[in-house]
């Protein structure tokens, strides 16, 4: 692995990956919370395991991510039953969660086939903005 300006050992690919994820995290927390409500740790471990363990969010930046999605009324915050250790912080996602999420994931969309093509500029695009023989990565 070739060793990056941090000095950490991280692949130039994964640290611009993970910059990249970095401002997504609202709406990373959102999808998960769209599934079912979940407490702090649960959250981190779905994203962690839904990226086979390639991507994970620091607990700090999450628990700065409910507090600031909480505040905003993205979602809402509850206490649940003790279980084998002690009271657990569940989260929610509100009606204004779900809008937001929505729009989010639409700006991504269009994000990213923004970028798709701005990628891959030697192809031509024919009528209608129709890309014909769009090379599968």
């Amino acid at each position: 692995m070739v060793e990056n300006a941090r000095g950490d050992g991280s692949s130039s690919v994964e640290v611009l990956a993970a910059d990249l994820l970095r401002g997504h995290t609202d709406t990373i927390v959102l999808a998960v919370l769209r599934q079912d409500d979940s407490y702090g740790f649960e959250i981190f471990k779905r994203i962690r395991d839904a990226t086979g363990g390639r991507h994970e969010i620091k607990e700090a930046t999450l628990y700065a991510t409910y507090r600031r999605l909480e505040k905003d009324g993205l979602i809402e915050a509850y206490w649940g039953d003790e279980s084998q250790g002690g009271r657990r912080k569940y989260y929610r996602i509100t009606d204004a969660g779900r809008a937001v999420y929505r729009r989010n994931v639409a700006a991504w969309a269009l994000t990213r086939d923004l970028i798709d093509s701005l990628i891959d500029l030697d192809r031509s695009t024919g009528p209608g903005g129709a890309a014909p023989g769009r090379r599968s990565s």
